[in-house]
């Protein structure tokens, strides 16, 4: 079986001088490899090309039989790692808690323990009849939600 380390190390070998990050590594006991990566800016089906054509350079394909898939994170897929995160602050996101509930709003804030997200809520002052609409930031850590993608709006 190929080995997920020796994978991740050759990936972040041509990751070194470039804008993406790896989002996932998986090696199935077939050995099925699929590798993810990402880039603030959108990943490019000739880097995926290219990153295939490093990895299969670097693996030996007469010790091991393997099938190699390389693509991109996906637009609405949940977030895997911190980076993806941190490029969509100030855009829309959807976040879902492990106890099920769904926020909407705007990704603010990235740090160690979690994120921020400015979530549209109606509050009903003292005193006023009906209730308004307030932005409230809320905290969330990382081990708190389910996932997190980006939230697609379709006009």
């Amino acid at each position: 079986m190929i080995d997920k380390k020796l994978v991740e190390s050759v990936v972040n070998e041509w990751l070194a001088d470039k804008d993406y990050f790896l989002v996932d590594v998986s090696v199935s006991a077939d050995d099925c490899i699929v590798v993810t990566i990402d880039h603030a800016e959108g990943v490019w089906i000739e880097d995926c090309a290219e990153l295939s054509r490093f990895i299969e350079a670097r693996l030996d394909r007469d010790s091991e039989d393997y099938e190699l898939e390389v693509g991109s994170a996906g637009l609405g897929q949940p977030f895997r790692v911190r980076r993806q995160y941190e490029i969509h602050v100030g855009e829309p996101v959807e976040t879902q808690t492990r106890d099920g509930h769904k926020y909407q709003g705007t990704l603010t804030e990235v740090a160690d323990d979690g994120f921020t997200l400015e979530v549209e809520t109606k509050v009903k002052p003292e005193g006023a009849k009906r209730p308004r609409k307030e932005l409230v930031a809320m905290h969330f850590g990382f081990d708190e939600v389910a996932y997190t993608k980006y939230l697609i709006k379709v006009k």
